[in-house]
C-alpha cells in the first residue's frame, strides 16, 4: 500500500479493534515491512494518536483505551464531501498542511457510520490527484461538484460498472442540440466532451447523452474530471465532474480497457495542454520546474518535472513557425524530442539567423 494517508487511516482502522497487533502482523495486513510500520505508529502518534507498544516476542501495538471521538453532526453527503475534500488535499493539493488533512482524515473515519465509509472508500480509491497543473492555470470558479454525483462515479470506477449521465458542454453547440465540432485530433479538450470530426456515426446518441464505462476521477485541485471510455463515441474522454447531471449505473460490468496513457492524470494533462493544434511538441527545458512556470505563458502547455534541473514542456500548435518562435522566446536552453519538423524547423531558423548577423569586429588592443 504506496498511499501513506490511505495506509495511516487503515492502519488506525485497524487499532481501534481494541486487541494488540504484531509489527509483523500489522506489515502483512498492509503490505509494507516491519519498519515502515514503525515509521506510521510514530506518525500517528505525532498527529495525537496514543498508540501503545509492548516489546518482547509477543508485544505489539494498539490504540490506548478509552480513545473516542464524539458525534458528528454531518448529513450523508456533508461527510462524504469533507472527507473527499481533505484525501484531496492530503495527496498533496495545497502544500504544507498534508499532515493536517491526514490527522483530520483519521478522526473524521473514526465517527463515520459504515454505509458512509464505504462510500468514502470508494471515492479514495478511485481518485489520483494531478499534482502538476497545466502551466499557468487558473483556479476554476464558479464549478461547484455534487458529493452525490462524486460518490456514484466513483463506486462505478471501483466497480468497474457501466454508468448513463446528461453532459452538459461548455459552449452551446450548433441548432438542433449538436455539439460544437471537434478540433480533428485523437483526444477532446478536457471535459469539453467533442469528439473528431467525423467520427459520429449518423443517428448516434444525443449530444448531452453519455454511456460511458468510468476508469478513475483525477483532482486537480481546483476540478474533478471523469476518465472513461464513451462506448457510443467508441474513444476515451475526460469529462468536468461539475458538468455531469444524474448519473445512473446501468448494472453491469466490463472488462478493463487499456488507457492510451501513463495514467488517468496524464490522460487529463494531456487533454487539457497536448492536444492544442496539427502539432504536438514535447520538448526538454533545461531549467527547474519553478523557473520554467514563471517563464511560459499563461495557458501555453503543461510543465512537468524531469529532474532537479530541467522539465518537460507538452505544448502544441497549427503552424510550426509560430511554435517554434514562442519555445525560442522562452529564453532557455532546450531539445527538442518530438516532433521531428519541429527540431528540422528550428535547426534551419538557427542557421538562417546566425548568417544573417555580421561577425562582430575585432576589438581594439
Amino acid at each position: 500500500m504506496g498511499d501513506t494517508p490511505a495506509r495511516l487511516l487503515t492502519l488506525l482502522s485497524v487499532l481501534q479493534s481494541g486487541r494488540e497487533h504484531t509489527g509483523p502482523e500489522l506489515a502483512a495486513r498492509l503490505g509494507v515491512s516491519v519498519r515502515t510500520v514503525r515509521r506510521d505508529v510514530d506518525r500517528l502518534r505525532a498527529l495525537g494518536y496514543p498508540v501503545d507498544a509492548t516489546v518482547g516476542s509477543v508485544g505489539g501495538y494498539r490504540l490506548a483505551a478509552g480513545t473516542a471521538m464524539p458525534p458528528l453532526l454531518l448529513d450523508d453527503d456533508e461527510a462524504v464531501a469533507v472527507a473527499a475534500g481533505l484525501r484531496t488535499v492530503a495527496a498533496g493539493g495545497v502544500a504544507g498542511i498534508g499532515e493536517t488533512s491526514v490527522r483530520a482524515l483519521a478522526k473524521l473515519e473514526q465517527v463515520l457510520p459504515a454505509r458512509l465509509r464505504h462510500r468514502v472508500a470508494a471515492v479514495q480509491r478511485a481518485t489520483v490527484p494531478l499534482t502538476v497543473s497545466p502551466a499557468g492555470a487558473v483556479p476554476a470558479e464558479g464549478a461547484p461538484v455534487s458529493a452525490e454525483v462524486l460518490a456514484v462515479l466513483a463506486a462505478a470506477c471501483a466497480r468497474g460498472e457501466g454508468v448513463r449521465f446528461g453532459y452538459r458542454p461548455k459552449r452551446a453547440g450548433p441548432p438542433g442540440g449538436g455539439e460544437a465540432p471537434g478540433t480533428g485530433h485523437p483526444g477532446p479538450a478536457a471535459g469539453q466532451g467533442v469528439e473528431p470530426r467525423g467520427t459520429r456515426p449518423a443517428g448516434g446518441p444525443a449530444a448531452g447523452a453519455r454511456h460511458v464505462e468510468p476508469y478513475r476521477l483525477v483532482s486537480t485541485g481546483h476540478r474533478w474530471y471523469l476518465v472513461a471510455y464513451d462506448r457510443d463515441r467508441d474513444g476515451w474522454r475526460s469529462f468536468r465532474v461539475d458538468r455531469v447531471d444524474d448519473p445512473r449505473p446501468t448494472g453491469v460490468r466490463h472488462h478493463p480497457r487499456e488507457l492510451p496513457a501513463a495514467d488517468a492524470a496524464a490522460f487529463v494533462a494531456e487533454s487539457v495542454a497536448g492536444h492544442r493544434g496539427r502539432y504536438r511538441a514535447v520538448v526538454t527545458l533545461h531549467v527547474p520546474l519553478d523557473e520554467a512556470v514563471r517563464r511560459l505563458p499563461r495557458g501555453a502547455g503543461l510543465l512537468e518535472p524531469a529532474g532537479p534541473d530541467r522539465c518537460t514542456l507538452v505544448t502544441g500548435g497549427d503552424a510550426l513557425d509560430w511554435l517554434a518562435v514562442r519555445i525560442a522566446l522562452l529564453g532557455v536552453d532546450f531539445e527538442v524530442r518530438e516532433p521531428p519538423e519541429l527540431a528540422e524547423f528550428l535547426a534551419g531558423l538557427g542557421a538562417r539567423l546566425s548568417r544573417s548577423c555580421p561577425p562582430p569586429p575585432p576589438r581594439r588592443a
